[in-house]
């Protein structure tokens, strides 16, 4: 699933294209090409001008010039793409939007259709408006809005493996199974340690990894593994070939050579170094009471 850098560099690409421009027509080619909760009709952004793009963990979202937002998630395989209007309809294609372009439009292709795009109402949060879908989103880790101490005891005070808590976007957005690993890979701390049970500095020191990872994760694009996640222009972030846990299973560790092992976590995979990244010790046994 495209995570933080994924997502912000396809907001990245779309910018250029989409602020200032007014929404001429939109087309959908699917029934869940739109969030099934929303109670807005999509097609009521047909007409209204792109004033900024705007991320928020994993949500991108059009801010208009009504009291209204198009919002957009990737989900596991969604793709935005500027492409020639005279260009075949791909195969996967859920929205088509037409910005006034006389050759460009933008296609929202879904392969497996968890991705959606939406008119969503606007909520006030603390004097920021945000569409609704996103207002229980947490601030991710380069948002002006992120309190590191804060997100540090939030997670402190969860009996939660800490890996589980990096998932949590209510605690913190942007982060899932690929950063997650590799965050962890860095801080050289175990995914199922116990968040209660870590201490301050390595939770900031978990925080510094999640910035590192994401920050050189952006400069390369992002991470491709196939064809699903590609920038604005078709293009494959290159990431992958950087990773130091994740999809690694029996490669050896880069930095002490022992072999990275995968674990089942949470309906998900969990990559780590068992050497670098110890479990910790394990509790003794409570005394039975005579």
């Amino acid at each position: 699933m495209p995570e933080l850098p994924e997502v912000e560099t396809v907001r990245r690409g779309l910018a250029p294209w989409v602020i200032g421009r007014k929404i001429k027509r939109l087309d959908t080619f699917h029934p869940r090409a739109s969030r099934s909760g929303s109670t807005i009709p999509l097609e009521s952004v047909v007409g209204a001008r792109i004033v900024d793009l705007v991320r928020r963990g994993k949500f991108l979202w059009f801010v208009l010039d009504r009291e209204m937002a198009l919002v957009g998630h990737l989900g596991m395989s969604g793709q935005m793409l500027i492409v020639p209007k005279k260009s075949e309809l791909e195969k996967h294609a859920r929205i088509r939007i037409d910005f006034g372009y006389k050759s460009r439009e933008l296609r929202f292709v879904d392969q497996r259709t968890f991705g959606w795009m939406s008119a969503e109402p606007l909520s006030d949060l603390n004097g920021e408006k945000l569409p609704e879908c996103c207002a229980h989103i947490a601030p991710d880790i380069f948002s002006d809005d992120f309190d590191r101490d804060a997100v540090i005891a939030n997670i402190k005070r969860r009996k939660i493996e800490i890996k589980k808590a990096l998932l949590n976007q209510e605690i913190m957005s942007g982060v899932g199974n690929i950063y997650a690993d590799e965050a962890l890979w860095y801080a050289r701390v175990h995914p199922e340690r116990l968040s209660s049970n870590l201490k301050t500095e390595e939770l900031a020191e978990i925080l510094r990894a999640v910035k590192r990872v994401m920050k050189s994760a952006l400069k390369q694009g992002g991470t491709s593994f196939d064809d699903l996640y590609i920038n604005v222009n078709g293009e494959s972030g290159y990431f992958d070939v950087s990773l130091r846990a994740y999809g690694r299973e029996d490669d050896p560790c880069r930095r002490c050579g022992t072999l990275i092992r995968r674990i089942n976590f949470a309906n998900r995979s969990s990559h780590f170094c068992p050497k670098c990244q110890r479990a910790g010790k394990a509790r003794k046994p409570a005394k039975k009471r005579g």
